[in-house]
């Protein structure tokens, strides 16, 4: 009959203190999501939202530009736009340079967007309702140009009719 160590035992001896640590790390990784925490102000990757501070906003300093974009919108409006996924900072100051508010920012993915792996490439589609490419870090690099030349082509094409317009008035 095999003999089985007392469970206090093998729980937290040496060589499974390690094993343990290692598959809750694990797990945790493995999570893929990080928890918003009840302060955080979330927003939606390529979408805007706004924060309306109790004070006139003189300054404003992003923790990471490359996560969110900030606008000052008037006196005491702040207008945040996800730029990818991760969390930053956004510290408003005042005239006088006191801290107004430093709010968290947490970029997510807004649930309407699917990805599709082939082998090792992915592509990112919004499909609200129907499925259209879209642009997002980490796509295939081939379907990301060919999705940013369509845009491109796009907003060219919108601006040139935008300016078109304005002449003719």
């Amino acid at each position: 009959m095999p003999r089985f160590a007392p469970f206090h035992t093998a729980m937290f001896s040496t060589a499974n203190t390690g094993r343990v640590a290692l598959c809750a790390f694990a797990a945790a990784t493995l999570a893929g999501t990080i928890a918003a925490h009840a302060e955080d102000l979330v927003v939606r990757y390529d979408q805007a939202q706004l924060l309306r501070l109790p004070k006139p906003i003189s300054e404003v300093i992003v923790g990471n530009s490359s996560i969110a974009d900030v606008t000052i919108q008037g006196a005491n409006m702040l207008v945040i736009t996800g730029k990818t996924f991760g969390i930053t900072n956004i510290i408003a100051l005042d005239a006088d340079r006191n801290v107004i508010q430093d709010q968290r920012i947490m970029v997510e993915r807004d649930s309407a967007v699917v990805n599709l792996h082939r082998g090792t490439g992915r592509q990112t589609y919004s499909c609200t309702p129907y499925c259209h490419p879209n642009l997002t870090i980490g796509d295939d690099q081939t379907f990301f140009k060919g999705v940013e030349g369509q845009n491109t082509s796009k907003v060219g094409f919108s601006e040139k009719n935008t300016d078109s317009d304005k002449g003719s008035q």
